[in-house]
């Protein structure tokens, strides 16, 4: 490939990128309407946009059958664990879904399960260029730790809105932290770091690169940064309600959990 098609496909994929953010962005705003849009259709928006984007700056940042065995992994561990989750309360605690998240497998949501690959890749690649990209030495372990801090961080800002607020699931006994229990996040540090640590041996075990090439790596940034900072326009819908009962009838200001 010359020179020239190759700085070609490279803008176009940027531009594609690009595009993904910006839809991401739309599918923020639509949840501040929640009335007027199908609740499902924000759902999906913001679970497939994610995972799009991250299906194609894999395959640029990897290889397509690395970023394939990325997703492959998200699906099977996400939900195999939620699933046992869900029957035996380990390891996240006692919770079930409802009806808000669309059709399921077993006992999850199909779009639960797909939704840990978008963020799960996005903390990621955050991971490996905090700790200059290369698996070698120490940090086959401490990228797949640092990924799963990320990512548990994330969930930190997210549960208490899906569960206690918009009842996605529901916790039975509800929860110290804004109706989440704590051992959901003890749960979630268990499931992504056997997600990532699984990935990165992956990775170890082929010649592909593991340093991402510019400037992808910053549209991956600007899309983590994106999803943070849209956790504020959650602040919007919360005004004005009143206090939010977990399961268990703990009250709980509804501005607090935003």
């Amino acid at each position: 490939m010359t020179l020239a098609r190759t700085a070609g496909r490279s803008k176009t994929i940027s531009r594609l990128l690009c595009a993904l953010i910006a839809l991401y962005a739309v599918a923020r705003l639509l949840s501040v309407f929640p009335n007027r849009v199908p609740m499902l259709a924000i759902v999906a928006l913001q679970v497939l946009v994610p995972l799009t984007f991250a299906v194609i700056h894999g395959a640029v940042t990897y290889s397509p059958r690395a970023v394939l065995t990325f997703v492959a992994i998200c699906i099977v561990i996400g939900n195999t664990i939620e699933n046992i989750g869900v029957r035996t309360g380990f390891p996240y605690g006692h919770y079930y879904f409802t009806q808000l998240m669309g059709p399921r497998i077993l006992s999850v949501p199909i779009f639960l399960g797909l939704a840990y690959v978008g963020m799960a890749y996005l903390s990621w690649i955050l991971a490996s260029l905090i700790l200059n990209g290369a698996l070698a030495g120490t940090r086959i372990v401490t990228v797949p730790i640092l990924a799963t801090a990320i990512m548990v961080a994330w969930d930190l800002s997210s549960d208490p809105v899906w569960s206690t607020v918009l009842h996605a699931w529901i916790w039975r006994d509800g929860g110290r932290y804004f109706g989440v229990p704590l051992t959901n996040f003890a749960g979630w540090i268990l499931t992504n770091f056997v997600i990532y640590q699984l990935f990165a041996f992956y990775v170890r075990s082929r010649p592909i690169s593991t340093q991402p090439a510019m400037p992808h790596p910053n549209l991956a940034l600007l899309f983590y940064a994106l999803c943070a900072a849209a956790n504020i326009l959650i602040l919007i819908p919360l005004a004005g309600l009143p206090n939010i009962s977990d399961p268990a009838g703990t009250q709980w200001r509804a501005r607090s959990i935003g």
